[in-house]
C-alpha cells in the first residue's frame, strides 16, 4: 500500500492568464512523491527540508485520488501519509505546484495498484481540482499540469481542461532562475488580460507549432505586463530558437540546440541566481519501481 512517482517541471510557450488557453513543455526538473495509505482517516502531507511549508495541495490531491479509486481498486484506505522531494524550485515560475500534484497523484494511484488502468489526462485533471480548491493557482494550470503529467509539448484551453495539442520535442532548454520568488497566485491578473491581443497571436503560433516564436512574444508581453525584466529575454534573441518569461517567473527559458544556448549561458551566468542547461522530457510523470 505504498506507492512512489516523479513528475518534471515545465517551462511557458504560452501563459494563460491572459484567454485562459495556455502551452508548456516538460523539463528534466522531477519531484518525487512517496505515499503510504493508512486507515486512519486522516491524510497528512510533508516537503521535504521545507518543515514550515503549505501541504494542503499534496493533500487534497491524495484525498481525491483516495476517494475516487480506492473502493474500485478493493481497498478500505480511508488515510495516507504523502512526502515530496523537488528539484525544482518554488515559486519560481517553473511548475513547482503542477509537478508536486502530478507526482501526489499518481504515487497514490500506483499504492492503490490502479496507475495502469487510470488514464494520465484524467489523473492530471484531479491535480488541477486539488490546485484550484487549494487556492495555488489562478488559471487552474492544465496547461502546465499536462506537459508535466504527459511530457513533451501541450497546448490547452484551461477555461475547459481540454488539451488540443500534445507533441514531442528534441529542444535543449537553458532555465536562468533570478533569486527573488513569485506566487502565480499573487499575479496581477487584470493587467496580463490587456495583453490578450498578443496571447491570441501567441496561441495561433502555438497550434502552428511555431513554438519558438510563441515563446518569444509571449515572453515580450508578460514581461511588459508583470512588470519583469527583458534584459534576459533580449541577451538570448540572438542565439535561441524561442525565449520567454516562464509562467509570472521570474525564471526565463530559451530553448534551441546545446552550442546556441551555450552562448546564452554565458551571458546569464553574470546574472545573480542559477543558471541551468537541462533536457526536455518526452515521458512526463512516471512510477518509480
Amino acid at each position: 500500500m505504498d506507492g512512489r512517482a516523479r513528475a518534471p517541471a515545465a517551462g511557458t510557450v504560452l501563459n494563460a492568464l491572459a484567454t485562459r488557453k495556455g502551452a508548456a513543455f516538460a523539463i528534466d526538473l522531477e519531484t518525487t512523491a512517496t505515499v503510504s495509505l493508512t486507515d486512519d482517516g486522516r491524510v497528512e502531507g510533508e516537503i521535504a527540508d521545507r518543515p514550515d511549508a503549505d501541504a494542503a495541495l499534496i493533500e487534497r490531491c491524495v484525498e481525491l485520488a483516495v476517494d475516487r479509486y480506492a473502493a474500485d481498486a478493493g481497498f478500505d484506505a480511508t488515510g495516507a501519509r504523502v512526502r515530496t522531494e523537488s528539484e525544482v524550485p518554488m515559486a519560481s515560475g517553473l511548475k513547482s505546484s503542477s509537478a508536486a500534484a502530478n507526482a501526489a497523484t499518481l504515487a497514490t494511484l500506483d499504492a492503490l495498484g490502479v496507475a495502469d488502468s487510470v488514464d494520465r489526462i484524467d489523473a492530471c485533471r484531479l491535480g488541477v481540482e486539488a490546485a484550484r480548491e487549494t487556492g495555488v493557482t489562478v488559471t487552474g494550470a492544465f496547461d502546465d499540469a499536462s506537459a508535466s503529467m504527459l511530457g513533451g509539448v501541450t497546448v490547452t484551453d484551461n477555461a475547459t481542461d481540454e488539451l488540443l495539442v500534445r507533441e514531442e520535442v528534441d529542444w535543449q532548454a537553458l532555465v536562468y532562475t533570478p533569486p527573488e520568488r513569485a506566487f502565480s497566485a499573487d499575479a496581477n491578473v487584470a493587467s496580463c488580460e490587456r495583453v490578450a491581443p498578443m496571447a491570441d497571436l501567441v496561441y495561433e503560433l502555438a497550434l502552428e507549432k511555431r513554438y519558438g516564436e510563441a515563446m518569444t512574444v509571449n515572453g515580450l508581453a508578460f514581461s511588459a505586463a508583470l512588470e519583469a525584466p527583458t534584459g534576459p529575454t533580449i541577451e538570448a534573441l540572438p542565439h535561441a530558437d524561442g525565449v520567454s518569461l516562464s509562467g509570472t517567473g521570474p525564471s526565463y527559458v530559451a530553448v534551441g540546440d546545446r552550442t546556441a544556448l551555450e552562448e546564452v549561458r554565458e551571458t546569464w551566468a553574470e546574472r545573480p541566481g542559477t543558471t541551468r542547461l537541462l533536457e526536455t522530457r518526452n515521458d512526463g510523470t512516471r512510477i518509480q519501481t
